[in-house]
């Protein structure tokens, strides 16, 4: 990936494995903060815990997108939280 994604967040659903795990690396190799949803705990919080062996920033948010209220959970967990 040749994309600088430093000051980033980026939300990866089904960051547990496959494709997704591959997606949440490579972002994270990017500078990008990584919100790993997938609704594998342990599968997710694995990817999470890969990233921050390597240096990255991540968090794992359990989430099943065939959930709408999960989604929008999931999307307000991700969110940067205004400095006071």
């Amino acid at each position: 990936m040749n994309r600088d994604l430093e000051g980033k967040t980026i939300i990866v659903t089904g960051g547990g494995s496959g494709i997704g795990r591959a997606a949440a690396l490579a972002c994270s190799v990017a500078g990008a903060r990584v919100v790993v949803a997938d609704i594998d705990d342990a599968a997710g919080e694995e990817t999470v815990s890969a990233i921050q062996r390597a240096g990255g920033d991540a968090i794992f948010a359990a989430t099943n997108v065939a959930d709408e209220e999960q989604v929008e959970e999931l999307v307000a967990e991700a969110m940067p939280k205004p400095v006071v």
